[in-house]
């Protein structure tokens, strides 16, 4: 089967369940400022663009405002409770390690396009013993214009010398269909993730249920897209 010179992944919601963890950290910071605490299944609709912007859709939830300097400190508590909680309950979605031990024997290179802030999202994958499998890690902060940006994509792309003509993106969100769409590749989407819209709507070149269906996805984009 043929497969893609690179194939770029976003990480929460895509490769690793990680709404236990950013529940946890996010209620902690509610519960600093006074807020009542939101439950997993809505911070599962609230999680992709970052942390400041998940933390005001919490606020917003509460039906009530911050101003700066409180903000800016339930910023800094939310990502110190996050960096020390970060893997309590967070795992890969079933099959992920499987498929990524796949692709990589075959000549594909790996990279992770994510919002989360670069030092959050080594210590993740660190925590998890995934980060080996990539060849690029790249946040929001270690790029200058973050997703949905086509930049943010091709930095990863470029940082691994791979072929952005022949890379496919794998996300979860509206986001990561429309990084690829600006960045002119193809896109799977995973029915999993945390999608503030059901995946089927995100109109993804492919959408798959499991992992294990990511390389027949990506041989046929090679097929009739690449």
């Amino acid at each position: 089967m043929r497969l893609p010179d690179t194939v770029i992944f976003d990480l929460d919601g895509t490769l690793v369940d990680s709404a236990p963890d950013l529940t946890g950290a996010l209620n902690h910071t509610m519960r600093t400022i006074g807020l009542p605490e939101i439950g997993e299944s809505e911070v599962r609709h609230m999680v992709g663009h970052g942390a400041r912007a998940l933390i005001q859709k919490a606020v917003t939830a509460a039906g009530t405002t911050l101003d700066d300097a409180t903000f800016d400190a339930a910023f800094v508590t939310f990502l110190d409770y996050y960096a020390d909680h970060i893997a309590d309950g967070t795992t890969a979605f079933p099959n992920v390690i499987e498929t990524l031990t796949l692709l990589s024997d075959n000549g594909v290179k790996l990279g992770v396009c994510t919002n989360k802030p670069q030092r959050l999202t080594e210590l993740l994958l660190d925590s998890l013993g995934m980060s080996h499998w990539f060849g690029a890690i790249l946040g929001a902060d270690a790029v200058t214009e973050k997703k949905p940006h086509a930049g943010h994509l091709t930095a990863a792309v470029d940082r691994m010398g791979g072929d952005l003509r022949r890379t496919v993106m794998v996300g979860d969100s509206q986001t990561d269909v429309d990084t690829a769409r600006n960045a002119g590749t193809p896109v799977v989407a995973v029915s999993f993730g945390y999608s503030t819209v059901p995946a089927a709507d995100l109109l993804a070149d492919v959408l798959i249920d499991d992992f294990s269906e990511l390389p027949e996805a990506l041989a046929a984009l090679v097929a009739t897209r690449i």
